[in-house]
């Protein structure tokens, strides 16, 4: 099983790059540029593995870019509550 097939090992996943990425000095408006760049890949060249990356690519084709960044940032905070 891929870690993209289950939504918590996903959101595990993410959090470990989030945390790597500041022990390396990102700071949080890096943080967040990184985060709308990779939302932009997903959508755009990665299949939906699960319901809730299905969610997250219909939302993210549908707004505008300052909406998609706010879906960037709730991401990043969702993986921050761990």
């Amino acid at each position: 099983m891929s870690v993209i097939d289950n939504w918590d090992q996903w959101k595990h996943f993410l959090g470990d790059r989030l945390d790597q990425g500041k022990q390396e000095g990102m700071n949080n408006q890096v943080v967040s540029e990184v985060a709308y760049q990779v939302g932009e890949y997903l959508a755009e060249q990665v299949e939906p593995k699960n319901e809730q990356e299905a969610v997250l690519a219909d939302m993210w084709h549908v707004a505008s870019e300052e909406e998609q960044h706010a879906i960037a940032n709730m991401m990043v905070k969702l993986v921050q509550k761990k």
